[in-house]
């Protein structure tokens, strides 16, 4: 797909099918909207008043225009209340224009940011709208071997009004399609079942997004976890006959003496509960649970072919299938992780901390600059913020705010919870430095507890509980299935100094 940025447009130049997002004060203006010539801007305005479009966040309208020049469909993308306007919403407005251009077998888009001054900085609107926009092109590959379905829509050709601001807004539309198109790319491994994805072929296809993006590949298998003292992941794993493996892509940076980034990723590719067995209604979401690494894997490709950044940079997926077998660890037994720290299983289903533990015992060896770790953890999570933001829980305020900052201007939005002391004695075992799971309350917040006891202290980290990792049915902008919730905030705040701005 070509993608243009340009400071107008003539009459005619108008490809068939324009883009425009409103707030809901443009609704109530009787003006006309600069950047659209006049008799279309006029029939938008009569649409808008024939239909009641009011602009809310996330509404949409098909406005059907027929003029001297033919047919123009023009997409008006609801952005809610001027105050409350955030790149997500933009990003999801151009997820819903893809989407739309696709179902009309639309070849060309044109996209006006140029009618209002809020637009003006078009620096995190342009990269959230491509990013979306291309995102919004994905579809599911029912088959690993399926090609990819050839793509209606061949150009986007984005209009600032402001021609001091070209070089900027083509700069960040070339960046939101890079990032767009990794994430799409990361779909159809993090789409595929548990039967397709298990470890291995998770640690086969790292290998060669690493060989493709620059990244130096290594992955411990089962023999080399246990020489590595990996309890905790073997004990995830040893219900199944599938290897666990812990993945590394290393990004070496220009600067290699510097502190590295480390973003750490639970990729549990099938979770059944273990022993303690999860319901069977929708159990087979559960091939999702390796999202967080799947974020991770994204994120380093990114790293390794687009955002190259002077400091290092490593990635660790932490891969285990969670199944019952005849060998699987049972309620109650106690195994020593990786840092020395024993741990009650009190419950099999709560898994993903355990690989985690090792994983983060890992990074903390790393000398790293800070930890971030991502991680489908908690459905307590789920029911206390929903699916429009993610919890983030941390040891270090100023990288949790750079964080939340990152997914504000991404959409990747974040939620802090608190990591106060008094929360401790929940995780406390007659058996073990500590248990698994807490009482039932704070369930979220217990999780990053029992995460952050596996950090070397001293060390800037922050967990990432994620809320909306995959849909399981089609949304407004997109298929069912993996979002990759995450990467685009990383590669957002990687952008913004990362690790620096902490």
């Amino acid at each position: 797909m070509k993608i243009s940025v340009l400071s107008e447009l003539t009459p005619s130049q108008l490809s068939h099918a324009a883009a425009l997002p409103l707030c809901t004060e443009d609704i109530s203006k009787d003006a006309p909207l600069p950047g659209l010539p006049k008799d279309i801007a006029k029939g938008v305005r009569e649409w808008v008043q024939h239909t009641g479009f009011n602009a809310n966040a996330r509404e949409f309208s098909l406005c059907t225009l027929h003029t001297p020049r033919g047919r123009l469909d023009i997409f008006l993308l609801g952005c809610g209340p001027e105050p409350a306007l955030h790149a997500g919403i933009l990003r999801v407005a151009g997820g819903r224009a893809a989407m739309e251009a696709r179902r009309l077998a639309i070849n060309n888009v044109d996209l006006f940011l140029s009618h209002s001054e809020r637009f003006a900085n078009p620096k995190p609107w342009v990269r959230a709208f491509t990013t979306g926009f291309i995102e919004g092109t994905y579809h599911i590959r029912k088959s690993a071997n399926a090609k990819p379905s050839a793509l209606s829509i061949k150009a986007l050709r984005i209009v600032t009004g402001s021609k001091s601001q070209l070089v900027i807004a083509r700069d960040e539309s070339v960046r939101g399609a890079e990032i767009g198109g990794t994430i799409n790319r990361i779909r159809d491994i993090a789409n595929r079942p548990g039967n397709e994805a298990p470890p291995r072929v998770i640690a086969r296809e790292s290998q060669k997004i690493a060989k493709s993006c620059g990244l130096k590949y290594s992955a411990w298998n089962r023999a080399e976890l246990k020489r590595q003292r990996c309890n905790s992941i073997l004990a995830v794993a040893q219900g199944s006959k599938e290897e666990p493996y812990l993945i590394q892509l290393t990004y070496p940076g220009r600067k290699r003496k510097l502190p590295p980034l480390v973003v750490v990723g639970k990729t549990i590719t099938f979770d059944t509960g273990g022993i303690s067995l999860k319901p069977g209604k929708n159990m087979e979401w559960m091939k999702f649970d390796k999202s967080g690494g799947m974020a991770v894997l994204a994120f380093m490709s990114l790293v390794g072919a687009v955002l190259k950044p002077d400091r290092p940079v490593i990635g660790l997926l932490a891969a285990a299938e969670n199944m019952p077998g005849s060998t699987a660890t049972r309620p109650g037994d106690v195994i020593t992780s990786r840092n020395g720290k024993t741990i009650e299983i009190i419950n099999t289903d709560a898994e993903g901390r355990l690989v985690l533990a090792d994983a983060l015992d890992v990074a903390s060896g790393l000398n790293p600059a800070c930890i971030i770790d991502f991680a489908t953890l908690t459905g307590a999570a789920l029911v206390a913020l929903g699916r429009q933001v993610s919890a983030i829980m941390s040891n270090h305020a100023e990288l949790s705010e750079s964080l939340q900052k990152a997914g504000e201007r991404t959409g990747d939005r974040l939620w802090p919870l608190p990591l106060y002391p008094e929360y401790a004695h929940l995780l406390n075992s007659p058996f073990a430095d500590v248990k698994n799971i807490g009482d039932g309350t704070a369930g979220t917040i217990i999780g990053g507890m029992f995460l952050k006891a596996f950090v070397k202290p001293g060390i800037p980290w922050a967990h990432i509980d994620l809320t909306s990792a995959w849909e399981e049915r089609p949304t407004s902008h997109g298929p069912a299935g993996a979002t990759l919730f995450g990467a685009a905030l990383l590669a957002e705040w990687l952008d913004s100094k990362g690790p620096e701005t902490t």
